[in-house]
């Protein structure tokens, strides 16, 4: 891999030193250049863990991805600039609900402490977070904040105005091989009950809010206010991906 063209894809032009400092920048340049997208899924493309196959994806073809492609590209650049990094697993959680292991995979990366890294998670926290800490980070009208979850792992929690510190997705910081996400990676692509099987997403973060678009709707939202758009037809979906997030694909026949 061409860690030179990773930081290019990501637009970043930072000093690359190990620190908390830099590690916060890149995770931003990538979160803002990256969009968390599915569209391989519904174009019946198999997604395959080889970070090689991110890399030209993402890297070469200026696409997005998923949790698995977004973060083992990210690992990779992490190892390539000289930090300590290993992959985690992780379930995510839905109200009182908590999925299986592996479902999720961010990043552990050594400093001073343990951070959570997470380039691959749609609209989340967008800072590296102390594994445990006090630090609230906040993003989009959301605060984040990682803390214990049990006697073995840890969560990443976020609350809203609205609401109470709720779990995201919960963790354990041992170290995993990316082979060990075979099994969850093919349910995400395959399964009915998967999130991502459901419809076409892509979503990109802005200074002030979040651009998400999927078969039938645009969303941009910007200063907490909300413009949807209805999308009509495949070929104004196709032009939705090149206007806001740089993406040129052709569709399958969505209508």
């Amino acid at each position: 891999m061409d860690i030179e063209k990773i930081l290019e894809r990501i637009q970043y032009q930072g000093p690359r030193v190990v620190s908390l400092e830099v590690l916060g920048e890149l995770m931003r340049a990538f979160l803002f250049s990256v969009p968390f997208e599915n569209l391989d899924i519904h174009a019946h493309i198999k997604i395959i863990l080889d970070p090689h196959r991110f890399y030209e994806k993402i890297v070469i073809n200026h696409r997005g991805g998923f949790c698995y492609e977004c973060n083992a590209l990210f690992y990779e650049l992490l190892r390539g600039l000289g930090f300590e990094v290993s992959i985690m697993a992780a379930r995510m959680a839905i109200h009182e609900t908590v999925s299986p292991g592996y479902s999720h995979m961010p990043l552990r990366v050594k400093l001073d402490q343990d951070y959570l890294v997470d380039v691959g998670n749609g609209q989340s926290v967008r800072d590296p977070m102390p594994i445990p800490g006090d630090v609230i980070s906040r993003a989009e009208g959301i605060r984040y904040k990682v803390g214990r979850y049990n006697d073995n792992e840890f969560a990443l929690y976020y609350r809203t105005e609205n609401s109470d510190w709720a779990a995201r997705f919960v963790f354990s910081t041992a170290p995993r091989g990316l082979d060990e996400f075979k099994v969850m990676c093919y349910y995400h692509q395959t399964s009915q009950e998967s999130i991502f099987t459901k419809q076409r997403l892509c979503t990109l973060p802005t200074d002030n809010g979040r651009i998400t678009l999927t078969d039938k709707n645009l969303l941009i939202t910007e200063d907490g206010t909300e413009t949807n758009k209805a999308v009509e037809s495949k070929d104004e979906l196709e032009g939705l991906l090149q206007k806001y997030f740089n993406i040129n694909v052709q569709l399958s026949d969505l209508y």
